[in-house]
């Protein structure tokens, strides 16, 4: 939560996201659309990682800046993951 605060009051015209520079008003703007599912598909995410994180707040910023555009293709693939082992 401390992150996404401290993201949104930023008084800097770009914010850096998985290397690449974007308006922060684009940053703010998606990050304050997030909701709970979304937040969850973070945890999930952190939880199913396997590689080691260098920099968490980096990591965790480029993950909620992409969970809304990245949470339904990873869930499509899980189930088509989980229905092709028969699992579903």
């Amino acid at each position: 939560m401390e992150l996404l605060v401290e993201t949104v009051c930023t008084a800097r015209k770009t914010i850096r996201v998985a290397g690449d520079d974007y308006p922060a008003e684009l940053v703010k703007a998606k990050l304050l659309k997030l909701n709970s599912g979304h937040i969850e598909f973070v945890m999930d995410c952190m939880r199913e990682n396997t590689t080691k994180i260098r920099n968490i707040k980096k990591y965790l910023l480029a993950v909620l800046f992409n969970a809304p555009s990245t949470m339904g293709s990873y869930y499509t693939a899980l189930v088509a993951h989980d229905m092709a082992e028969g699992k579903i």
